[in-house]
């Protein structure tokens, strides 16, 4: 459909007017903002109504992605960038006397996601439409996300993510397709004329799935996929009859089951009750998307055991897993089928992503729990396990410790990783070190038994958010170089390769660079109070906050860096800015008191004139998608630097690189196929090898005494963890660390910390030449066309899923 201006600018008047009330000059930027939304949305609407239809006459096979996690960020720019028209809708809202900045700012993030797992499935369900395969996502309609972060005297307070506050412009409720889904009660055995057993769950309580689906638009194809997401509510929202009874709470049980199963991503699990949340959460929105997958299969095919050839379910890590017994419980209970022809299309029709080495987010379930809210899909769990260990016995006669390696119960869990791999056709790595230590160690004996069932798919990002609407100035400049094929077929950046040595090249490249610099140096003014140098080397650290991602190395660092300055205020130091941008589970006190301590040193260490504002320490609050994409373009170095072997993939490392930025990194996860791509003389590597870590975990040998003893600037540095130089108030508050270091250390900081220096030291020299500098940014920039999530989703889609492209000319 072709653009019009007018057509567009009189949609968005008659928003304002059918949905307020109003003028345009009386309308809000709020208000403004939700009219662009819907006017931007019936641009979409007929290719969304005409895609899933030709999903339906084409009848292809479809994934269904199911995700805890979908960190999707703001709608509005990215649907108006697919939609090819977003320079076209500036003019228009232009003309409107509307700043089109001011209306994107007025979006709240999506509250779906967290951390590098939600933004992976955000860009695979951008890249599955820009590559027209017909697919769903499938998640939860969390209503306050994981929490929105406030910094507070340096701590971090978690509050409500109320992002659906004022509505979502870009959903739509579709009650036609609510399902649903129950918990506990009991299983009984009936036993008809024929003399089949029937397995009834009774006594249960039940919620309503009812699903809300959000487009997913392709770039410039008129493919639109859906998100489709689920909320929970109440079967009977009010029990009258309880509450006439004086049995007030009874009267709105169901009401509070349901709405806690879709208030908060990752409920805190330090507790019971929290496990037993977690669980409700993954099985709710496994069963309504497995439930609505086969209905739509039965509305375009006549026989079930067709099933494999027209959908796949991939599990996005171990949340998602209990699909493989829902959907066994739904093959054997609803359709009637028996054991065997149930497993054999459950075995073809799931397919797992494995996306951590960490044994702790491998998830495991109490037995009494599993079985007591699951009592059905329990039985199920119980007859796998038995006939998988009967196959593991016959494989490995003898060898009992097989069986406890492998079993998906024991030790009283139900291991879910272990049910995922008993039941899925193919398990994927993320990059190609991630996948080559689970087969060598985490899960060795699985990949011993079913050798063919494991591959690797290395993680990728979209270009599209990433570039195209994250770094624009960044954009125009490579598309008036090389032309605009990179924004659906990122290798075509190759062709910059050679403007890396053109002087010309790399001022202009500089020059966009110290104006994103500025971009970012203006948002943290703005909300974080702090003057920072756009001139200085912008280093950053932006991600999930834990331990094997050694945050606390990087801050140990720049406390090293400060006390060379007050040793020497002349000493030879580039000004430089640290940004950190990270969120902390909120039960995970070391991480929480490692932002206290990320904090306490940039007040010091900003505060300090007599350093002549060389160092410069932010703490970007809430960071999220909308944040990132302003860190990701102003960037001068990425650091990447998790204890290696421990960082499955890792994506903001590829989003850095698209944006120019070098890496300091481990060899951990795709940094090392990074490296590979761009040459290791462009990027500054540190550290133990994943080889040499875990010969160390294995056999031990190391003692952070011995670095502490030896070194005596990180003697000083961790001395000035405990004698109050950065928390007067309280000299023990940061003890805690203090002691995990120098008792523990089990990620290897201190031991890492000297090579991390001296490569700090390069970064240091580097930048001095900034020719030499732009040019290495300029081949990171061209070597990243491997790193699109384009090209990871072709080869889910050629190598796991087997599905066809969508043809629309039909």
């Amino acid at each position: 459909m072709k653009f019009s201006k007018i057509m567009f600018k009189q949609s968005v008047i008659n928003y304002v007017k059918n949905l307020y009330r109003k003028e345009m000059y009386e309308a809000n930027d709020k208000q403004l903002y939700t009219a662009v939304a819907y006017a931007v949305k019936d641009l979409m609407m007929d290719d969304w109504i005409k895609s899933q239809r030709e999903y339906k006459d084409q009848n292809k096979k479809t994934v269904f992605y199911l995700s805890m996690e979908f960190l999707m960020g703001r709608a509005l720019g990215n649907n108006m960038i697919n939609l090819t028209y977003y320079k076209d809708i500036k003019e228009a809202l232009d003309e409107l006397g509307i700043d089109i900045n001011v209306i994107e700012d007025q979006e709240r993030d999506a509250a779906l996601g967290n951390g590098g797992l939600g933004r992976l499935a955000a860009c695979f369900l951008d890249s599955l439409a820009t590559l027209g395969y017909p697919a769903y996502g499938c998640g939860i309609r969390y209503h306050y996300g994981m929490f929105k972060q406030a910094i507070v005297d340096g701590y971090q307070r978690e509050e409500p993510d109320d992002w659906l506050k004022d509505g979502n412009p870009f959903e739509i409720r579709r009650d036609e397709y609510a399902k649903t889904v129950k918990f506990g009660g009991h299983v009984e055995v009936e036993i008809d004329e024929n003399g089949k057993e029937h397995y009834i769950q009774k006594n249960y309580q039940q919620v309503r799935a009812v699903p809300y689906d959000m487009p997913i638009l392709g770039y410039g194809n008129g493919v639109v996929n859906t998100l489709r997401i689920w909320d929970a509510e109440a079967i009977q929202t009010f029990n009258l009859s309880s509450f006439d009874q004086g049995d007030y709470k009874k009267a709105v049980e169901e009401q509070n089951l349901a709405r806690n199963i879709s208030e908060v991503l990752y409920p805190n699990d330090n507790h019971m009750s929290g496990k037993e949340l977690r669980l409700k959460q993954q099985y709710f929105f496994v069963s309504a998307s497995v439930q609505n997958a086969i209905e739509r299969f039965k509305n375009y095919n006549d026989d079930i055991h067709d099933l494999p050839e027209k959908v796949a379910f991939q599990l996005n890590d171990t949340h998602p897993t209990v699909a493989v017994a829902e959907l066994m419980r739904i093959l054997i209970d609803d359709e009637g089928l028996g054991w065997d022809e149930a497993w054999d299309i459950t075995c073809r029709t799931c397919a797992y992503t494995n996306h951590t080495i960490m044994a702790e987010a491998l998830e495991k379930w109490p037995i009494d729990l599993f079985q007591r809210l699951l009592p059905r899909v329990y039985q199920i769990v119980n007859e796998i396990n038995a006939r998988y260990v009967r196959q593991i016995q016959n494989k490995y006669p003898n060898q009992p410790e097989k069986v406890a390696s492998m079993a998906i119960l024991y030790d009283g869990q139900v291991r879910m990783a272990h049910l995922a791999i008993a039941g899925s056709y193919s398990v994927n790595g993320v990059a190609r070190l991630h996948t080559e230590i689970l087969k060598k160690r985490e899960l060795k004996d699985f990949y011993e038994m079913r050798p063919e069932q494991f591959n690797n798919k290395t993680n990728g990002i979209t270009q599209r958010r990433f570039l195209l609407h994250g770094d624009p100035l960044l954009a125009d400049w490579i598309t008036d170089k090389i032309g605009d094929e990179w924004i659906t077929n990122l290798p075509h950046l190759e062709k910059l390769a050679p403007y890396a040595d053109d002087e010309k090249a790399q001022k202009e490249f500089l020059e966009i660079k110290y104006q994103n610099k500025i971009r970012l140096a203006k948002y943290i003014k703005e909300h974080n109070g702090i003057d920072i140098n756009p001139n200085s080397i912008f280093d950053c650290q932006v991600k999930r906050l834990h331990e094997y991602k050694r945050q606390l190395l990087n801050i140990l660092h720049v406390m090293y860096l400060y006390n060379q300055l007050k040793n020497n205020p002349d000493v030879d130091i580039e000004p430089r800015t640290f940004v950190f941008g990270a969120k902390a589970a909120a039960g995970y006190r070391t991480a929480k008191l490692t932002i206290k301590l990320i904090n306490n040193v940039a007040e010091k260490i900003n505060n300090d004139a007599s350093i002549n504002g060389k160092l410069k320490v932010v703490f970007i609050e809430d960071y999220r998608v909308s944040n990132a994409e302003i860190i990701f373009a102003a960037a001068d170095v990425s650091e990447q630097i998790s204890t290696a072997s421990k960082e499955a993939s890792g994506t903001g490392n590829m989003k850095f690189m698209l944006n120019g930025a070098l890496t300091l990194g481990t060899m951990d996860g795709a940094n090392v196929e990074i490296v590979e791509e761009v040459g290791e003389e462009n990027a500054f590597i540190f550290g133990l090898s994943a080889d040499q870590v875990m010969e160390y975990e294995k056999n031990g040998g190391y003692s952070p005494w011995d670095v502490f003893n030896n070194n005596p600037d990180v003697r000083l540095v961790m001395t000035q963890l405990i004698d109050g130089y950065y928390s007067p108030e309280n000299p023990e508050l940061f003890r805690e660390i203090y002691d995990s270091l120098l008792n523990k250390d089990i990620y290897f900081t201190l031991l890492d910390f000297d090579s991390y220096a001296k490569a700090q030291a390069r970064v240091n020299e580097a930048y001095k030449d900034r020719s030499a500098w732009a040019k290495s940014a300029i081949l990171n920039i061209a070597k990243a066309g491997k790193f699109t999530s384009d090209r990871t989703i072709e080869q889910y889609a050629t190598e796991i899923w087997n599905l066809e492209k969508i043809d629309l000319t039909k």
